[in-house]
């Protein structure tokens, strides 16, 4: 069986309606879906993650993504995350390649809005993990065009799925854009 981890962005939680719509849309191919909380939204039920956040955000996902691989050692193990929690997913797969068997990050925050040459970007070329952005086309957090150029950094196959007329919460229709990326992160190259 394949697992996802799959977490929420900086203003969220594990039960944001994008993760709901994926984890019904992932069990419908037999694919066991673990929404997860990061460590910051657990110690506190509201507002974004604070600067010290992140390492112990990435410990959270490491320590999930272990017991996954205990509870089944043959099986495949698949991290992800919306904006903020797709960046720690990412960072945590370039430190630990092979963590992770493959990556999905929604709406991946390349720069802050309105800052493209504060890229987010340096850990990429690290990446030994088979990963799939989803952008929406209305994201203040990178154009398409610029996704597609951080991509280019990444040195194994790595997919952008375009989302038109979404922004940086990928439209309305979860279970729609749900039902896109299911099939997309399925036949990812690997």
């Amino acid at each position: 069986m394949t697992s996802l981890l799959l977490t929420h962005g900086a203003g969220s939680n594990r039960n944001a309606p994008l993760l709901v719509a994926l984890a019904n849309a992932f069990a419908l191919h037999g694919i066991e879906v673990l929404r997860y909380d990061l460590a910051f939204r657990q110690a506190r039920a509201k507002g974004p993650p604070r600067p010290g956040d992140a390492a112990r955000d990435r410990e959270g996902l490491r320590e999930q993504i272990l017991k996954l691989r205990e509870k089944h050692p043959a099986d495949q193990v698949w991290l992800g995350g919306h904006s903020y929690g797709g960046r720690q997913s990412s960072m945590l797969a370039a430190e630990e390649p092979g963590l992770a068997d493959r990556l999905l990050l929604l709406s991946y925050p390349l720069h802050p809005p309105g800052k493209p040459l504060q890229l987010r970007t340096a850990h990429l070329a690290n990446l030994k993990t088979p990963v799939l952005f989803v952008h929406g086309s209305r994201d203040p957090f990178g154009t398409f065009e610029e996704m597609r150029a951080a991509i280019q950094l990444i040195p194994v196959p790595a997919a952008l799925l375009e989302i038109e007329g979404a922004g940086h919460d990928l439209g309305r229709n979860h279970a729609a854009v749900a039902e896109k990326i299911v099939p997309a992160l399925l036949n990812l190259a690997h």
